[in-house]
This record gives C-alpha cells, structure tokens and sequence, in this order.
C-alpha cells in the first residue's frame, strides 16, 4: 500500500483558500463538522467520485480510483476548506509518515494562519 499525494486536490485546496472559501474553526471541531457518509454518497452521487477526490489530500494505491477508499486525508465540507480538518490531515500524515502530505497539509495550515 502506498499513499501519495493527490498534486489535484492540494492545487484545488490552496486555490481555495486564496478564494477566500475556508472555516477558521478549532483543532477539535472535525469530528462534527466533517461530512457524514451519507453527505460524502451523496455528494459522489451528484457530483462523481473524482471531484469527491478533489477534497482529498492522499491517494491510496491500494484501492480503485472508482472507490470511495482511495481517497484519504480530507480537507473539507465539500463548500469549504477547514482548519480543524487541514490540521487532523497534518498530524495523521506526519504519525505514518507520509512527507508529502503532511507538507502540503503544512502548507495550508500557514496559509490560513496567514489569513488571521
């Protein structure tokens, strides 16, 4: 199994943030602002699972690119990027050691410190 980085969905991530379209919540808040499975079938439903990958920072080869599983390391609501997932996606990264995604989740995570 290797995970990498999804280069679209950071490109996407940071495009979003310079647009203004981020959540400034809190470190813990992830747990009840992250979408529900149901939100995320919904959403894939709609929308098609690649611009469900668009808000996934890891790519996880181990999986079908048509599967829900291969996308990992979410960074937002589907409307907007949020802090409390960026640094839930930094920290997971960086315990299993995937340097990449821990560094573009960094990346984002200054750039909304940057925004305060």
């Amino acid at each position: 199994m290797t995970i990498k980085l999804n280069q679209r969905a950071y490109d996407y991530a940071k495009w979003l943030v310079k647009e203004g379209r981020y959540v400034l919540d809190n470190r813990d808040d992830w747990s009840e602002h992250q979408p529900s499975g149901e939100a995320e079938n919904r959403f894939i439903h709609e929308n098609g699972i690649s611009e469900y990958g668009r808000w996934h920072l890891g790519l996880d080869d181990a999986h079908s690119a048509n599967a829900k599983e291969y996308y990992k390391f979410p960074y937002g609501d589907f409307k907007k990027v949020h802090r409390c997932a960026v640094l839930a996606a930094e920290s997971r990264a960086g315990q299993y050691k995937y340097s990449t995604i821990e560094l573009a989740a960094a990346h984002l995570h200054g750039m909304l410190e940057a925004v305060v």
